[in-house]
């Protein structure tokens, strides 16, 4: 057992769903009126294992090492991953890569998107508009691939995640050729493609054509209440695209990951 994670080997002692994949549900956060001993409770009555996700960068409730350090202790007594979901492609600049180690995994996505006139766009939410939708596509492969190859991260969240806007027009505008852009990066980085079941993302085209390319797999709820956990949507895509425990990402507690890039001078 590791006592500095509370958590036995993490490649056994987890329960498992179809196919013997592992119950992990790496994309849950303590907050907004969900406490962590609720959480843990959901957990045993789920049979999930959870990585809890606090975010982190610039602005966000880690900031630093100090507040790194003191989020990592407080979960130190208790049987889940501990993880930030990164904000910004200049997180790393709040945190030193020793500070980074403590974790057992960093998740990122790319719902933040870099506008042509500098703004930030969250493109969740429902008053974002797309005018020229296929410069929009490219522009926001471009910002996949970028955070994928240049975040030392774990996992990719929300992936192919699309605007209301154009959502209904996914299986056009997710071409072949821009999944696989996507998914040459998170192979060639080693960075996990998360299932969501919240947005149920990505379509089972992208996973299938991921799992043959070798790129592994989390399960994330996305989710800050009472239905963190809930995985049915990750489960029955396993079963559709004939997932294996050797397609899912696994955190290892303290894993060495990519060092941080070097700043430009």
């Amino acid at each position: 057992m590791d006592r500095s994670s509370g958590i036995t080997d993490p490649a056994q002692d987890l329960a498992r769903g179809p196919n013997g994949v592992p119950l992990l549900d790496l994309h849950v956060h303590v907050e907004e009126g969900l406490s962590l001993e609720r959480a843990l409770q959901l957990a045993r009555e789920r049979g999930v294992r959870f990585g809890v996700v606090e975010h982190g960068g610039h602005g966000q409730p880690i900031a630093d090492d100090e507040a790194l350090t003191h989020y990592v202790e407080s979960l130190q007594a208790h049987p889940v991953f501990k993880g930030i979901q990164a904000e910004g492609l200049d997180w790393m600049e709040c945190f030193t890569e020793q500070g980074i180690a403590k974790l057992d995994f960093v998740l990122s996505d790319a719902l933040t998107l870099p506008e042509k006139d500098g703004r930030r766009v969250r493109i969740w939410q429902p008053q974002v508009t797309v005018d020229d939708k296929q410069d929009w596509m490219e522009r926001y492969v471009d910002f996949n691939v970028q955070v994928i190859s240049s975040e030392p991260i774990d996992i990719l969240g929300n992936p192919t995640f699309l605007p209301d806007r154009i959502v209904g027009e996914y299986d056009v505008l997710w071409t072949p050729r821009r999944m696989r852009r996507v998914i040459e990066a998170a192979l060639k980085h080693s960075v996990a493609i998360e299932i969501n079941a919240r947005y149920r993302i990505p379509s089972v085209t992208f996973i299938r054509m991921a799992k043959e390319a070798g790129v592994r797999f989390s399960f994330g709820s996305n989710e800050h209440g009472e239905k963190v956990g809930i995985l049915d949507h990750c489960l029955a895509m396993t079963t559709e695209c004939a997932l294996t425990p050797q397609d899912i990402f696994v955190p290892v507690p303290s894993r060495r990951r990519r060092p941080f890039p070097k700043p430009d001078r």
